[in-house]
């Protein structure tokens, strides 16, 4: 726990040390929601079967997707970014010959990305409940905070998998463009999946983002029980039993490459 804390606290010292920087980011979520609400009064009334299962509310559906997708863009990059730097400043050899288990630096590098993004999806929330109407008194809490442990694990393993790749191959991120891309084309950010053609609504539940946010969206806006989230969770729980011990496999062999070949401080 102390080396976690260690990790997170160097992070934000990092991270807070371009104060600039800081408050563009977090100016650019109140940005976002107005936009996201002013574009959502000329939604079409005609789309309204399409979010029967969201009230009908096209704004807080759209706030959420944006809002909780934000986890999906740092389990994607979280850890690739992480990899970079450390490779930039000299010190991930220094750490991989530390007695601190791989696992728990993997979990470290990306624990600040993960308390920023929890900070901003807070301030989505607020601004929507105080300021633009957001409805969440039928939220089950419960069942939303059990949807977003099992998302935050699908998602950041294929992020793990994706600095892995870099890792080893030291170009590009083809993971992270194509997952990236199909999660705001097909994952249920912007609109219902049900809007598009069947052909691509198949490839859209074989992405885990698809049902963190019908599992988000169904408990925070329509305090769905256990028993009506459950596909969705179920589905999720089945990605993390699948990816994650095999991202972790993926990550201990991309370790063990880059340090037979050299190349471990490369970039």
């Amino acid at each position: 726990m102390n080396r976690l804390l260690a990790f997170l606290i160097r992070d934000f010292h990092t991270e807070t040390s371009y104060r600039l920087g800081f408050l563009v980011s977090i100016g650019g979520v109140f940005v976002r929601v107005f936009i996201f609400y002013f574009l959502a009064q000329l939604v079409n009334p005609s789309a309204a079967p399409l979010l029967s299962d969201y009230n009908g509310d096209y704004f807080a559906f759209v706030l959420i997707g944006i809002a909780f997708g934000g986890y999906f863009s740092t389990g994607l990059t979280g850890f690739a970014n992480a990899l970079r730097q450390t490779q930039t400043t000299g010190t991930l050899e220094a750490m991989m010959m530390t007695p601190t288990p791989v696992s728990l630096l993997i979990v470290g590098s990306a624990a600040w990305s993960y308390t920023y993004t929890t900070f901003r999806v807070l301030i989505y929330l607020l601004v929507g409940v105080l300021l633009l109407g957001l409805d969440l008194g039928q939220a089950n809490v419960p069942a939303a905070l059990l949807s977003l442990l099992l998302a935050i694990i699908s998602f950041a393993s294929i992020g793990i998998i994706a600095a892995s790749v870099i890792m080893v191959v030291k170009r590009g991120d083809p993971i992270t463009a194509v997952f990236g891309g199909l999660a705001n084309l097909i994952g249920g950010v912007y609109y219902p999946i049900e809007i598009l053609p069947n052909w691509l609504q198949f490839f859209a539940r074989l992405l885990p983002i698809t049902y963190a946010l019908r599992a988000m969206r169904l408990s925070l806006l329509n305090g769905a029980g256990w028993a009506e989230l459950a596909p969705d969770l179920l589905a999720l729980l089945l990605f993390c039993v699948l990816l994650f011990p095999l991202s972790l496999l993926i990550f201990r062999y991309a370790v063990e490459q880059a340090r037979a070949d050299g190349s471990l401080a490369q970039y």
